[in-house]
């Protein structure tokens, strides 16, 4: 992978709209027109306007500045989401291929068990024993979420160890940290960064429908799940409530999802988007 194709990836459309929605939700404090939890009922349920550019909700806030807000807490969430099932699946995957034997076995075995499973599904569980909250959402979905990480990662790291300038460093004496830190992470780093720019969105909108049932951010804290949630009584009279917080989790998770896949075609030049045998065809 070369500098260029880097440049390619971060300097691209999806990554620079990606860039511009980060900046707006980290300073939604000083950008955002009014404070996101003031009410006004008189201004209840407004459509788009000078005072309101986004309409108001059902108690009469400003939707433009809780969006603002509430991305803070969705992405936040979403990210600490990300790599904590980055951590722990990089950290299961490199073990199960290091160890091998009844190890990897059970580590198949557990991770075929949970791929089995509708992630949402056990996240509710998990949340049930937990409570809802900050904290219980970042554990739900990531223990839940390590498993395609964890997979490719083995899958990576099994094929690198078989590789004949692996056994020549074995046979001269490294050590087990430096075949990992010097052969195995290396190969392993950039295919698993692919997947969790693409993994990233999946969670935005896993965490997006937590909310939305009610089992996640609790009030008066509020994210783009819990506005849907809000809105839909009042979608007919006021369907702006709907439409923005809607809009803010397709598009973050449309471009983060192309940009996931602008990596996967910089490290092995195969479009994730696109039918296997497709590119070569129009070739």
């Amino acid at each position: 992978m070369t500098k260029k194709s880097l440049s390619f990836v971060w300097l691209s459309p999806p990554a620079l709209v990606l860039y511009l929605v980060l900046v707006l939700t980290v300073l939604a404090p000083w950008v955002a027109p009014s404070d996101p939890n003031a009410q006004d009922l008189a201004q209840r349920l407004q459509g788009p306007g000078w005072g309101h550019l986004l309409g108001t909700d059902s108690l009469g806030r400003d939707t433009l500045s809780r969006v603002l807000h509430g991305g803070r807490f969705s992405l936040s969430v979403a990210l600490l989401t990300t790599l904590f099932s980055l951590s722990l699946g990089t950290v299961l995957g490199l073990l199960s291929a290091l160890r091998g034997g009844w190890l990897d076995e059970f580590f198949l075995r557990a991770n075929d068990l949970l791929l089995a499973l509708p992630e949402i599904v056990v996240a509710l569980l998990v949340i049930a024993i937990l409570g809802p909250g900050f904290t219980s959402m970042v554990l739900a979905v990531g223990v839940v979420s390590w498993t395609p990480t964890a997979r490719l990662v083995r899958s990576l790291a099994v094929q690198v160890l078989s590789t004949g300038y692996v056994e020549a460093s074995r046979h001269v004496g490294s050590s087990r940290w430096f075949i990992l830190r010097h052969h195995v992470l290396p190969f392993v780093a950039g295919p698993v960064l692919a997947q969790t720019a693409l993994r990233f969105g999946l969670l935005l909108v896993l965490l997006g429908s937590l909310s939305y049932l009610g089992i996640g951010v609790q009030p008066p804290q509020s994210d783009w799940g819990s506005m849907l949630a809000e809105a839909q009584p009042h979608a007919i009279r006021s369907p702006w409530g709907l439409v923005a917080p809607g809009a803010a989790i397709f598009i973050v998770s449309f471009c983060v999802t192309l940009l996931g896949n602008r990596l996967t075609q910089a490290f092995n030049g195969h479009d994730v988007l696109e039918p296997a045998g497709q590119g070569e065809a129009r070739g």
